[in-house]
């Protein structure tokens, strides 16, 4: 069984950084892509950033020049490098792994909460 461990959420003033933390119980070579999702209360979980095994990258618009994901292999370690944050930024944050071998699996974390408020 596949799990993923977030971790590193909490109450920041805006402007503020975080660094959230996602470790996986297997190697992270193992996954096509990992990746950071957000829900927000009341919306729709949304895409954040994703890192594909080849280490390429990926933002959605709203973080392009705040957030960067990296991810540190021999840890099974996934990063997502908060910077500059928000208020609208305040969400849960879930870690994603998508796992492709005779099916396209997806693994998901228990999600870390990240408060931006004054």
């Amino acid at each position: 069984q596949v799990q993923l461990v977030e971790s590193g959420g909490g109450l920041v003033q805006p402007g503020g950084s975080l660094r959230l933390s996602c470790a996986a119980s297997r190697s992270i070579f193992s996954f096509n892509t990992m990746g950071w999702y957000r829900q927000a209360p009341g919306k729709q979980r949304e895409f954040v950033a994703a890192v594909s095994s080849g280490g390429s990258t990926n933002y959605a618009d709203s973080v392009k020049g705040r957030f960067t994901i990296s991810r540190d292999n021999a840890k099974n370690t996934v990063y997502l490098q908060m910077n500059s944050l928000k208020p609208e930024d305040t969400a849960v944050y879930y870690c994603k792994g998508v796992l492709v071998s005779t099916a396209v699996y997806d693994y998901w974390g228990q999600g870390t909460q990240v408060t931006v408020s004054s």
